[in-house]
């Protein structure tokens, strides 16, 4: 009897897994079908807010960039990207400036494509060296005989750069234009964290390398303020000239003293726009409506529709082409971001990820040369010896390796470039910052206030050393002849790399930070290019005059893509934002924590040797 009830329980039990097994197979696929139901719903619902296709007669593009100007997107792991969706902390949209660049050439010579509209109220501060390659493009529109006019309520400093290249700015009558010149502002702990007993411990060598001062003085130094006052009046220079070029202004025009300022404005008795159109800034007052109505003169359409237009991303997509496979290919690979110790995460390099990408290049056979484009402001000393180990493998294949410096290039973004046959930067790029250092942060001052003390027994000198404990004499001492011995490598490196005595290196060293024309002055860059003239070069080192290029980047699964796309259609249709619960006054405060914050995130060298250049990132 016993053995027929265990027999019978057995089949119950059988017939119960197949039951749960279906169960749940079901319902995963009932998920499945609701999530892609779901996005192919978001898909239609945001197509509706999209220009309609290009049709075959002229229409104006309007480059209604919305979002920050990136060398490369964010890789995010498409689940986080998910989850940060539902929770409304979406990555925001990036547009790749390469991208833009193609997109006004290719409208340049589209019969299509009757003229050019910037409307940028969308596109956020963006450093002058990105400005200057789509500025270029818009040049080589204007020279195919269409018009560029600029129309906006007001335009920051970036969105009016670009809108003086256009051959008419409107300005709404209540709008204005904001200049605010460059600067570099940062947040300082050093009694904050004294207050909450931390003890922060640095070595550093270098009298420029000021990457650690917030977090150790409650001022700027005074060498740090003097080598910033040289790269930042060469930045803003750089602007004035362009701008006063474009409308045929007086540079004073764009720079007065406040009692200038204020007595040219108030002879506008007090209005941004009328300033505007005082000092030649712009061309014409207008609303909205009229100048929807200029526009529709300009380029047909009617009252009800609007002139007769395309928009930026809907024409970008319209002319994607994959790209053409060749024998003959010059290899892209973008390092964009902080130099990180391991694969790439977020807007960071991650150095086993950028090495692995040259090493893709390295054994394809068809790849005839190597661009590697620099956005960076350095970080881990290890993960940048990573990296450029690898491109020295590259060359040793017979191939050259060209570096084309975007913005930023400093500290360990110039430690990847310094092997290269050949490094070109712009007037505007910011190199150098030759320079190494260690932070180390301990919490034995507030532990003991509280009543909790460390105490045990170590098998050697550095057996007890931790946050709990701190830093005895012999391990400081210890942490500062390795930060010498990373200078002295890196400083020798760059002797070796780039043919400069040593006793040179170390007079344009010590961390100080060089725009990229100084760079060239002083041996660290070869030549003044843009990120087109490093892909000529490349070609010409390679002596191939036809080739495709191939852009090399961390690539997602078919899954994972799909996971992704339907995160941003969540996010766009439910229009979530995690900044709209904090107040607009406490957000600009609120981003530069977060800044100082994700940049111990970044600490993650092996050794604790960093090779960053913090002041860098203009604002």
């Amino acid at each position: 009897m016993k053995t027929l009830f265990r027999f019978i329980g057995k089949i119950i039990k059988g017939i119960w897994k197949v039951i749960t097994f279906i169960r749940l197979a079901l319902a995963n696929l009932l998920f499945i079908a609701a999530i892609v139901f779901l996005y192919f719903s978001f898909s239609q619902i945001n197509s509706k807010d999209e220009v309609a296709p290009v049709e075959k007669e002229p229409k104006a593009l309007v480059l209604n960039i919305s979002g920050k100007i990136v060398e490369q997107r964010r890789f995010v792991n498409p689940m986080d990207s998910l989850t940060g969706s539902l929770l409304g902390n979406e990555v925001p949209r990036e547009n790749v400036l390469y991208d833009i660049r193609e997109t006004i050439r290719h409208a340049a010579s589209d019969e299509n494509v009757s003229g050019l509209v910037l409307s940028l109220k969308k596109m956020p501060e963006t450093n002058l060296t990105k400005l200057r390659y789509i500025a270029k493009a818009l040049n080589e529109f204007k020279a195919s005989g269409k018009p560029v006019y600029a129309i906006g309520d007001f335009y920051n400093q970036s969105q009016y750069y670009l809108a003086s290249y256009a051959d008419k700015v409107y300005l709404a009558p209540d709008g204005g234009v904001l200049l605010r010149g460059y600067s570099s502002y940062s947040l300082y702990y050093k009694t904050l964290l004294e207050n909450l007993d931390v003890t922060t411990h640095v070595f550093k060598v270098g009298t420029y390398k000021s990457a650690v001062e917030p977090f150790t003085r409650n001022n700027m130094s005074a060498p740090a303020k003097e080598a910033a006052g040289v790269w930042l009046g060469q930045l803003w220079g750089a602007y004035v000239d362009d701008v006063a070029s474009n409308r045929g202004i007086e540079k004073s025009v764009l720079n007065p003293s406040m009692d200038a300022f204020l007595k040219e404005f108030e002879q506008a008795d007090g209005s941004l726009a009328q300033l505007a159109m005082q000092l030649g800034m712009v061309d014409e007052l207008a609303t909205r409506q009229q100048a929807r109505e200029a526009m529709i003169e300009a380029f047909g359409g009617d009252d009800k529709n609007g002139f007769k237009s395309v928009g930026y991303y809907t024409y970008k997509d319209e002319i994607i082409q994959e790209p053409e496979v060749t024998d003959n290919e010059i290899a892209i690979v973008v390092a964009s971001g902080a130099i990180m110790d391991g694969p790439q995460q977020g807007n960071s390099v991650g150095g086993d990820t950028t090495a692995g990408l040259i090493r893709k290049a390295r054994l394809n056979e068809n790849i005839k040369a190597l661009v590697l484009r620099v956005d960076s402001p350095g970080g881990s000393a290890f993960a940048s010896e990573v990296i450029r180990n690898e491109l020295i493998a590259f060359k040793e294949t017979n191939r050259p390796v060209v570096v084309s410096m975007s913005s930023l290039a400093a500290s360990g973004g110039y430690w990847i470039s310094m092997s290269a046959d050949e490094i070109m930067a712009q007037p505007t790029t910011l190199t150098g910052s030759i320079g190494i250092f260690s932070v180390v942060t301990t919490f034995e001052k507030g532990f003991n206030k509280y009543g909790v003390y460390s105490d045990g027994l170590g098998t050697s000198p550095f057996s007890g050393i931790g946050i709990a404990t701190g830093l005895n004499d012999g391990a400081k001492r210890a942490m500062q002849l390795g930060i010498e011995n990373g200078y002295r490598r890196f400083t020798g490196l760059v002797s070796e790399n780039r043919g400069i005595e040593a006793d040179a290196v170390e007079k344009i060293a010590e961390g100080r930070v060089w725009t990229g024309q100084d760079a060239v002055d002083n041996g660290l860059v070869d030549s003044i290019g843009d990120f087109d003239d490093a892909i000529a070069r490349a070609a010409s080192l390679a002596e191939i005059d036809t080739y495709s290029l191939n852009w090399l980047q961390k690539s997602l699964t078919p899954a994972q893509q799909f996971l992704q796309d339907f995160s941003k259609r969540i996010s766009v249709s439910l229009g979530l934002d995690v900044n709209m619960w904090l107040p607009s006054a406490l957000q600009p405060i609120a981003s530069q924590v977060q800044q100082d914050l994700s940049v111990i995130q970044q600490f993650n060298d092996p050794n604790g040797y960093y090779t960053l250049c913090l002041p860098c990132q203009v604002q």
